[in-house]
């Protein structure tokens, strides 16, 4: 029987870009084959080249490229590398489509979102094509709930998911051939990706359309993707249908990258463990003002009577999804902001103190932010990031003696003090976050509020972090609240549960007991999304 010929082709594809005098090779000689209908993931780490070799695909290569690619990329049998303007503007959101990372940079902040399907749909049928008609078809198809009410929307305007269904919404407009999904559900919740996921999936079987999907998920890969292309250092290492690859990877790199999922799980907690932060009945409201005399005429209840504790050498974990709460508690127990409701630290209560009077604690209580390249100034070196703390506090320590501090922190997290000097531009994701949490550690606190630290890492990198934490909590008995969506890396870590949704705690207690067997349809619901291709998913598989 003939095979089918492929939609697209590319063969010993290669492209570099300038490095000072210089230049770097980021893909190269890669070649492989995408057939009508069939789904095929590039997966691998971040530099591993494989959003380069999409972007090739489609002639939308960074500048300035000091070469150009090199090989060959055919779309239905023409020559992509030798189209016309005119050719590839036909092609680019026509027969092939893309759906990127970060839907709100992806979309204008200024136009509605009916305006900007409608500007797809026009730019290949004219202006006529894109009514309102159309466009509320296309947003029914990828699931928006009420689409003629949200014609008028802005993207600031839609949650996270909504605005990833409006990105595939207009790259499903004009039917295509080929979907480029280049890490669309990174930023998302658990249960929003798998929903997101089941889309994609959907509309493929029922368009007939192809798809290459980019991620360094390996769950991901799982659910979707007929065949897998792993990739390292701009080359393709191991190749294969999918279910193979997975069940007997032969690439020492490819092993790595299945076997670097979080581990373990933490022990039971000590109830005798002294007391580190407590909290009773916390609340955080936003008021909801309108009018000329802005009246409140409501509130958003961000944290509504929420309860915690967090013994020495203890980590909690605080799951949910988007909008649930998590950090907005998270920052109201460091005092960070406004709440209601009595904290204590150490049994002392600190709810009532004022900014001088918690000056003092804070160099016990630390925090360790999602974003470590948000999180760090660009224009400060390693040394005066990590420092900072040291004399915020007015440590009575000289430029040495902070140094020396400094070096031992690095090296606590594994980073080589020699890097003291460089800024954070220089430094990978992960290293990045090596050094917030240094930083965070250098004043030796006793509590450590870990808001999202793994989420922007890829899979291996996301193991060492939570080693990591993991060692710097027994070396120095730590208490951690450990805020994240990613349910896997919660139970490697936590030994309580909190489970939020809107404000509220739906579920609490040991996370062996919680994850064995969640009492909340919502508790189910998270487990089934983050397990979903776990043949032992705790709670959740045979239910």
């Amino acid at each position: 029987m003939k095979a089918d010929p492929p939609l697209v082709e590319v063969r010993d594809l290669s492209v570099a870009f300038a490095q000072g005098e210089g230049r770097k090779t980021v893909v190269d000689r890669v070649s492989f084959r995408l057939t009508k209908g069939k789904a095929l993931a590039l997966v691998g780490e971040s530099g591993s080249g494989k959003t380069v070799t999409a972007q090739a695909i489609v002639r939308l290569l960074p500048q300035p490229a000091a070469s150009y690619p090199t090989g060959e990329i055919l779309f239905r049998g023409h020559d992509v590398l030798g189209m016309t303007d005119a050719e590839l503007r036909a092609m680019r959101g026509g027969s092939v489509a893309m759906v990127f990372q970060e839907p709100m940079t992806s979309l204008n902040p200024l136009h509605t979102i009916e305006r900007q399907i409608g500007e797809i749909i026009a730019l290949h049928h004219g202006r006529a094509a894109a009514t309102t008609k159309r466009i509320v078809e296309l947003l029914t198809e990828v699931g928006i709930a009420d689409p003629a009410e949200r014609l008028g929307a802005y993207p600031h305007q839609l949650s996270g998911g909504q605005r990833q269904r409006v990105m595939i919404a207009m790259a499903l407009a004009n039917r295509p051939d080929l979907l480029i999904a280049d890490e669309p559900t990174t930023a998302l919740d658990v249960t929003v990706q798998a929903q997101i996921l089941a889309l994609l999936k959907d509309l493929q079987r029922k368009h007939g359309m192809s798809l290459l999907f980019i991620t360094h998920d390996l769950n991901i890969v799982r659910r979707i993707a007929d065949d897998v292309i792993v990739m390292q250092h701009g080359a393709i290492v191991e190749a294969g249908p999918t279910a193979e690859v997975f069940a007997d990877p032969q690439h020492p790199y490819t092993q790595a990258l299945l076997a670097a999922e979080p581990k373990g799980e933490a022990p039971p907690p000590d109830r005798s463990a002294p007391m580190i932060v407590s909290a009773d009945d916390l609340k955080v409201w936003f008021p909801i003002r309108r009018g000329l005399m802005r009246r409140t005429v409501g509130h958003v209840k961000a944290v509504d009577g929420v309860s915690l504790a967090v013994r020495e050498g203890q980590t909690v974990g605080v799951v949910g999804e988007s909008g649930s709460g998590k950090t907005t508690l998270g920052h109201a127990v460091l005092r960070l902001i406004r709440s209601e409701g009595p904290i204590a630290y150490c049994g002392q209560p600190i709810q009532g103190l004022n900014a001088n009077a918690m000056r003092p604690l804070r160099r016990d209580m630390q925090i360790v932010f999602q974003d470590p390249f948000g999180s760090l100034s660009p224009r400060m070196s390693v040394a005066e990031i990590v420092e900072e703390g040291l004399i915020a506090q007015r440590t009575a320590m000289n430029a040495a003696e902070r140094r020396r501090v400094v070096e031992a922190a690095l090296g606590d997290t594994g980073l080589d003090p020699s890097t003291l000097d460089r800024y954070p531009h220089e430094f990978s994701g992960g290293q990045r976050q090596r050094i917030a949490i240094a930083r965070a550690m250098t004043l030796n606190p006793k509590f450590v509020v870990l808001d999202e630290p793994t989420s922007a890492l890829d899979m291996s990198i996301q193991a060492q972090i939570v080693d990591l934490l993991r060692d710097l909590q027994k070396r120095r008995k730590l208490a951690y609240l450990f805020i994240s969506h990613d349910l896997r890396v919660v139970r490697a870590l936590a030994s309580e549960i909190i489970v939020m949704r809107r404000g509220k705690v739906v579920e609490s207690g040991e996370a062996r007991a919680v994850f064995a067997a969640p009492q909340s349809d919502y508790t189910r619901a998270l487990f089934a999304a983050a397990f979903a291709n776990e043949a032992t998913a705790p709670g959740v598989v045979g239910q």
